[in-house]
């Protein structure tokens, strides 16, 4: 079923036989069936809102310009970032992807279209608010036996509520931008460049419509809020973070980075890939028991210098992201359209998504294909993270790729 209720097979622009009259290459994380959203400038173009497809981008504001998506407000894809369009609303997200969709079955769209190689792709959103959550489970587990060797994995709170905490949205940058190694406090008296670089493996979702009013959001009605989803790397310092995090939580450690990937996934593209959501033991307060848990069957991959690392599913995360939304809104916080909220490190049974989870907190070396080993990032590594859905039956999707490079500390 899709958020509205309709069977997924209702939904033209999911039919497996659909083909584009762009070329799509076989295995593709861009068919017609995903069509995401996202930001480009053209050369030296000005930015403005274009849709993947194969290896190009549809540009929307063109195609609004030439009359062919519709009755819509004139100039909404003309701007840097998709918040205009997101304050549409659902209605017209949907009759524009259907409006795409028709456009590249049986249209001449060429005249629109940018090689993606040749474009910039820039932050899609312009964020007001940023919140990461804690909802693997195994992750969280993990993280409790090396940071808190003689007590709990799992602080009493953890099985009650989706554990989050707020981010600097200052440092949210898209794909591809460098991160630099971050300095900071990592003992007493002890100052300098952090020795445990590492990144977490996340999915984030965006908020396409708020509640100005102020009033909780329902669980039940907490994915209508949600436009789509995207990869995010939330890139860690862990002994900053192990030093500093007593009592109040992550804040130095994190807030220095965090990657986001391009391209947003909606979620009408994402309905045919919802699967039932993980048991809870014991059951959540009644704001947060939806009458039907859902969550992406989602594999995610993370790579470094080439070598995979890790692939963890989403689909074992404790904590769905309509409890994590309804939870956030729930003492009546206001939440506003571009608002980034992420799951936290995401972890399976084998898999884990953090090289601190990896090398034991730097007690395992991790080797790499080239013959190298790693406890932690080095100066110059490159990490990539990406994600894709399958489903028998159905065109598989994906979420392109969220990359960077770490870069040497400043000098001081």
């Amino acid at each position: 079923m899709d958020l509205a209720g309709r069977p997924v097979t209702s939904d033209p622009t999911l039919d497996p036989g659909l083909r584009s009259v762009v070329p799509v290459p076989e295995g593709s994380d861009f068919p017609i069936q995903n069509l995401p959203f996202g930001v480009f400038a053209p050369g030296s173009g000005a930015p403005r809102v274009g849709v993947a497809i194969g290896e190009m981008v549809l540009d929307l504001d063109a195609a609004q310009r030439a009359g062919v998506l519709g009755d819509l407000p004139p100039g909404v894809f003309s701007h840097p970032a998709l918040n205009p369009f997101l304050a549409l609303g659902r209605e017209a997200w949907r009759h524009t992807r259907e409006s795409v969709s028709q456009l590249l079955s049986t249209g001449a769209p060429g005249e629109f279209l940018f090689q993606q190689s040749a474009v910039e792709m820039l932050l899609p959103v312009t964020i007001g608010d940023y919140v990461d959550f804690y909802s693997s489970i195994h992750h969280a587990t993990n993280v409790g036996r090396l940071f808190r060797p003689d007590d709990p994995p799992l602080h009493p709170n953890w099985r009650h509520l989706p554990v989050g905490y707020h981010g600097r949205t200052s440092t949210v940058v898209v794909s591809g931008t460098p991160v630099r190694r971050p300095r900071g406090q990592v003992g007493p008296g002890a100052f300098g460049p952090t020795a445990k670089l590492d990144f977490e493996l996340e999915v984030g979702f965006v908020v396409g419509a708020g509640n100005g009013d102020g009033h909780p959001i329902p669980v039940d009605d907490a994915e209508s809020h949600i436009f789509g989803v995207c990869l995010v790397n939330d890139w860690s310092a862990r002994d900053i973070q192990a030093w500093e995090y007593q009592p109040l939580g992550p804040f130095l450690g994190k807030s220095f980075a965090t990657s986001v990937s391009p391209w947003i996934v909606t979620l009408d593209a994402l309905a045919p890939f919802r699967v039932p959501a993980p048991p809870q033991d014991p059951r959540p307060l009644p704001h947060l028991v939806p009458s039907q848990a859902a969550t992406l069957d989602l594999d995610l991959q993370v790579s470094l210098g080439g070598t995979v690392l890790a692939r963890p599913r989403f689909a074992s995360t404790y904590w769905t992201v309509a409890q994590q939304l309804a939870h956030a809104t729930s003492n009546g916080a206001v939440v506003r359209r571009g608002d980034l909220f992420a799951s936290g490190t995401v972890s399976d049974e084998q898999e884990p998504g953090s090289l601190l989870e990896l090398s034991m907190n730097g007690a395992t070396a991790v080797p790499l294909d080239d013959g190298s080993v790693r406890t932690f990032l080095e100066d110059g590594d490159e990490v990539s993270m990406s994600g894709r859905c399958e489903r028998p039956g159905m065109v598989g999707i994906g979420f392109g790729e969220c990359t960077g490079v770490v870069l040497a500390a400043k000098e001081t």
